[in-house]
């Protein structure tokens, strides 16, 4: 475990936190808030692909949504059945059911770091881990904007936060009418039920988090969840555009 802290301090910490102040020294107006913004950024565009390789295993996934259910129909009184020829599709298709749980993954550390980060650079605590190139600040003005104190929770980026995490999510979901009671629809509507619970459950939770954190993290949530919506609006708009 030591080691394993020492690795996720080398590879994320130490690169988010002296950037971070290096970004604080050298903006105009020495804004944290900007530079978390900008840190943001860099971190959406270091993950770029994996995010797009997850928004099109989405798209794919709802895109089969009815060869699914012709599946579930056909092969409703055989489960194993069901299960390999289910499995068979998404081969078939080049579909990866659990590729939009990866970026989630990857985050987290992200996310970790961060915290940890905001925890100490904008407390002021001391500035014992920077590269020889990152002058020494002396200490970090928490405020953004001369308005939000970044340091402090925040309920206003708070609802902003889960406000984007909803807009994010519906722009994913599924726009699927109403069908006809069947035998074979019973696994499909449980499922559509347990995705429009998700599309509101997560902004809640995003909400209910950030509101007990730093502001710096809500604001790096809301921007992270912003950068998603606008990547998967070019995705969409892109592959509208190329069928027409």
């Amino acid at each position: 475990m030591a080691i394993l802290g020492l690795v996720l301090k080398a590879v994320f910490y130490a690169p988010i936190y002296n950037a971070l102040v290096l970004l604080y020294n050298v903006l105009p107006g020495h804004d944290i808030g900007v530079g978390i913004i900008l840190i943001t950024l860099a971190i959406r565009l270091l993950t770029l692909p994996l995010n797009a390789s997850s928004i099109r295993s989405q798209k794919a996934l709802q895109d089969i949504q009815p060869k699914l259910k012709e599946l579930q129909t056909k092969f409703k009184d055989d489960k194993e059945k069901l299960a390999k020829e289910t499995m068979a599709l998404y081969a078939a298709e080049k579909v990866n059911p659990f590729a939009s749980c990866l970026p989630l993954l990857v985050q987290l550390p992200f996310l970790i770091a961060l915290y940890q980060v905001l925890r100490n650079v904008l407390d002021s605590k001391g500035f014992d881990a920077l590269y020889p190139f990152v002058q020494n600040p002396g200490s970090i003005s928490p405020m953004t904007l001369g308005l939000v104190n970044l340091a402090d929770p925040s309920w206003v980026l708070a609802l902003l936060a889960g406000a984007s995490q909803f807009l994010q999510a519906k722009m994913m979901a599924t726009n699927r009418p109403p069908q006809p009671p069947t035998e074979g629809a019973k696994d499909e509507d449980m499922m559509a039920i347990m995705n429009k619970q998700m599309l509101y459950m997560m902004p809640v939770m995003t909400v209910f988090i950030a509101w007990n954190l730093p502001a710096g993290l809500a604001l790096y949530w809301l921007t992270m969840n912003l950068l998603a919506v606008a990547q998967q609006y070019y995705m969409f708009r892109k592959k509208t555009v190329a069928k027409k």
